[in-house]
């Protein structure tokens, strides 16, 4: 099962000062909007999210149809299709995406310790 492009996303208090703090470890901001209290950091191939009010815990991130540059893969596996493996494997969703739609969608899940799983996909 390929899920796509990986990133953890960080449930942060302050984000000005978790971007201050990651850019001294050579983080880059790549996307995002601070004035939302999101960013997205990079440094060579590892990424992560800075997201201030959003998450409640730390969460694993997958991004289907991205690359690590956010640039649409020309081929990749639909999400509406991951979520079919996912449940035939029967895993529990705890947010599922509409099958009968196309396009950006989402699916959460837990591991067995309660972290997050996130898998969204933004193509």
């Amino acid at each position: 099962m390929q899920l796509g492009n990986f990133s953890v996303s960080l449930a942060v208090k302050d984000i000005q000062a978790s971007k201050a703090f990651y850019q001294k470890l050579g983080f880059t901001v790549f996307g995002g909007d601070e004035s939302q209290n999101w960013l997205i950091l990079k440094n060579g191939e590892v990424i992560i999210g800075l997201f201030q009010g959003m998450f409640e815990k730390n969460t694993f991130t997958f991004n289907p149809g991205w690359d690590s540059n956010a640039q649409t893969l020309g081929a990749y596996t639909d999400i509406r299709d991951l979520q079919k493996q996912m449940k035939a494997e029967g895993l529990e969703l705890a947010v599922e995406a509409d099958e009968n739609s196309s396009g950006p969608a989402s699916v959460m899940l837990f591991d067995p310790d309660g972290n997050p799983i996130l898998i969204d996909q933004h193509v």
